[in-house]
């Protein structure tokens, strides 16, 4: 069954009473027309709000969409991606994008919290490495691979090999992050690159001959939930080969379109992948790949922190809908680009939060640990780890594989924490595991 958004039937309205009401009830009405913009809400949630007693739903969403400029065209912008009929998505500049989208250029862009003053060179690092392996996870984990977060950040800091599939999505995404920061960022795209990346996260999760080539149209792919519900049938394979070409002339910025914030951008091309869905595993991965390596590659720097895979997590189905409601009414991508704004925003707030609190945590650490312990930063960095989780664990191999050291380095990390009476360990198996002690609270008196 193909899932088909319901629609109101406006046909009975009378238009022009309908916005003579709003013209006599402008500032009435617009206090509930504006709770409509954030988050940006289809007729499925706007039927059930609190309206005024003197218009009907039907007639109060005749006017968001007057407002929102789809019934008439006005206050409406063409996007560059068009749909397979040969119409064009278009999209409008939210109320509250311009102030958001300048605090994200300041910050993303420019200097993040204290983050200069308050932190080493090595201390940035691993906020990437922790930001690309938590982004590894929870896309990976959108697509279907079914592991705990926390065994897989524990598998990907062993540095093991995968056992399995949802292992090798992440492994795979992990490794294409990381290339992306370090290499591809500073690449232009082109299709073979976009092959390459395609390989790269699908490695060992799809068949040999599915890798390096487009789907075809024989091959059937859709996107359905567990119950055989289609949400989304791609376009045919001549239209996605053709309009591929277009987005590699898109994120390169060579088609002249006029001036799209980058953000805003990096969101249609996220958008644009998974609409095409080109290859038949890793669109939706490979989507948000993208989304990276076009804002790196603008220099907003501070996305190599953000796991904003991790705050769509929280939120699958609403992430699901706004595809959907963007292709399914008038080809609005508004909804799309509302909807990844929020969650940057809220990766931002949440990056930032844990950027103060390990700042806080690094001050009040750093009194004891540096001037009566004589601790390195590895070691500090290791106990705050165990103050916020007095129940993990870690490897000779994990200590040495985190901070990119030698096997000679850890041994003496791990061995002096344990002198000084921090860890304590156990053997199991073939392994050392070192476990917190509760002398690491006293570090915190």
């Amino acid at each position: 069954m193909i899932y088909k958004l319901e629609k109101p039937d406006l046909s009975k309205i009378d238009s022009l009473k309908t916005l003579e009401t709003l013209f006599n009830n402008k500032e009435d009405i617009s206090i509930y027309l504006n709770k409509t913009f954030s988050p940006y809400i289809y007729w499925d949630e706007i039927k059930y709000k609190k309206i005024p007693n003197y218009i009907s739903s039907e007639e109060f969403w005749f006017l968001v969409k007057f407002i929102r400029g789809s019934v008439f065209g006005t206050n409406r912008k063409d996007s560059i991606v068009k749909s397979e009929d040969g119409k064009y998505f278009s999209w409008i500049d939210l109320p509250y994008a311009e102030e958001f989208l300048h605090q994200m250029d300041l910050s993303a862009g420019g200097t993040l919290l204290g983050f200069d003053k308050d932190f080493t060179e090595n201390d940035k690092y691993q906020f990437i490495s922790r930001g690309i392996m938590e982004e590894a996870i929870a896309s990976s984990q959108l697509e279907g691979a079914n592991t705990t977060r926390k065994v897989a950040k524990q598998f990907l800091q062993e540095g093991r090999k995968p056992k399995n599939k949802s292992e090798h999505m992440i492994l795979n995404g992990y490794l294409t992050m990381q290339a992306i920061e370090e290499n591809y960022k500073n690449k232009k795209l082109d299709k073979d690159i976009l092959f390459e990346l395609h390989a790269m996260i699908t490695k060992n999760t799809i068949l040999k001959d599915e890798v390096g080539r487009y789907r075809t149209d024989e091959e059937d792919i859709v996107v359905a939930n567990q119950e055989d519900i289609i949400y989304y049938k791609p376009p045919n394979m001549k239209f996605v080969e053709e309009e591929t070409e277009r987005l590699i002339a898109f994120a390169n910025d060579d088609l002249g379109e006029v001036f799209i914030h980058p953000i805003i951008k990096a969101v249609m091309i996220h958008f644009w992948i998974g609409y095409l869905h080109p290859f038949i595993d890793g669109n939706g991965r490979l989507a948000r790949l993208l989304f990276y390596w076009y804002l790196l590659r603008k220099n907003y720097w501070a996305f190599a922190y953000l796991p904003i895979s991790l705050m769509i997590k929280k939120s699958p189905i609403q992430y699901a809908m706004a595809y959907v409601c963007s292709e399914q009414d008038d080809l609005d991508l508004t909804y799309f680009v509302d909807y990844n704004l929020r969650k940057i925003g809220l990766a931002m707030k949440n990056f930032e939060e844990y950027v103060r609190n390990q700042a806080k945590i690094n001050r009040e650490m750093n009194k004891q640990s540096k001037t009566k312990y004589d601790l390195n930063d590895r070691q500090i960095r290791l106990l705050q780890r165990y103050h916020k989780n007095k129940d993990e664990s870690t490897t000779l191999k994990v200590h040495k594989n985190i901070n990119k050291i030698s096997k000679m380095t850890a041994i003496k990390d791990l061995k002096k924490l344990v002198e000084l009476g921090f860890l304590a360990y156990k053997k199991q198996g073939r392994n050392i595991y070192y476990y917190a002690t509760d002398k690491v609270v006293e570090i915190f008196k």
